[in-house]
């Protein structure tokens, strides 16, 4: 597990992103080349032709794909595993994914690759999420217009980096469980709202599987139309009440 989590570390740091992450937690960079006991890596499943080539066409990549991305061990790969696992390969790869050095990535026990380990979290990027105290812990609103477009479930391209300082937060603290809490605004059906809100909160949750803070931890929940903050009769109480709650279950918000 202590290799995993620094290697993770290895491989987020050649993105130039300020990362924070322990060695006890589950990074979605467990994979050893594909060398285990030799083991030639198989892909099977309707996601399969989803995957970027250089996932599908080496055992490394396959070995990447299947150790960390087959959530419910049915040695099938689903549109929705694929998609995450497109995902993170390219947060860490860039746009020349062609060009990713497997070797380079995989020289944990040497070959000259400089090994990176930290556990801090930045405080004052935390501090600005604003977050307030409530009865399950410390709470922060995201905005609709901030993380999706209008009527969607699909996340802005900033969204990502929105979201980053928390996600290096809770690599950093592996014992902090999170609550996701989608809600809309009044307009649309009751079974609408409903949907809307819960596909939201759930790609909130998605996103952080992205950058390596395991889905184990958060518990996602859409309300709908209910528990609005503000009046839905003018533009600007609707706009608050589209929102993702994200809580840190039993944590202090003057922590921050």
């Amino acid at each position: 597990m202590k290799r995993n989590a620094i290697l993770l570390a290895t491989l987020l740091a050649a993105t130039a992103t300020s990362v924070a992450g322990t060695a006890s937690a589950q990074s979605r960079w467990d994979y050893d080349g594909g060398r285990q006991g030799d083991r030639e890596y198989r892909l099977v499943g309707a996601g399969v032709p989803t995957l970027y080539r250089e996932l599908r066409a080496t055992n490394r990549g396959r070995a990447f794909v299947m150790r960390n991305f087959d959530d419910n061990r049915d040695g099938r790969i689903s549109p929705r595993e694929a998609q995450a696992a497109n995902r993170a390969f390219a947060d860490v790869a860039g746009p020349r994914r062609d060009r990713f050095d497997w070797d380079r990535r995989d020289g944990i026990r040497g070959g000259g690759t400089t090994i990176v380990e930290t556990t801090t979290w930045d405080r004052g990027a935390m501090r600005n999420y604003g977050f307030r105290q409530t009865s399950r812990g410390a709470t922060l609103n995201l905005q609709e217009d901030v993380l999706f477009k209008t009527d969607s479930d699909v996340l802005r391209p900033g969204a990502i980096d929105k979201l980053r300082p928390l996600a290096n937060y809770l690599r950093a603290e592996p014992g902090v469980r999170v609550a996701i809490d989608g809600y809309t605004d009044a307009r649309g059906t009751d079974a609408h709202n409903q949907d809307l809100s819960e596909r939201r909160a759930a790609s909130v949750r998605a996103a952080f599987d992205t950058m390596g803070v395991t889905r184990a931890r958060f518990a996602v929940v859409g309300h709908g139309e209910a528990d609005p903050v503000a009046s839905n009769t003018t533009p600007a109480g609707m706009r608050q009440n589209r929102r993702v709650e994200v809580t840190l279950l039993g944590q202090r918000a003057d922590r921050f």
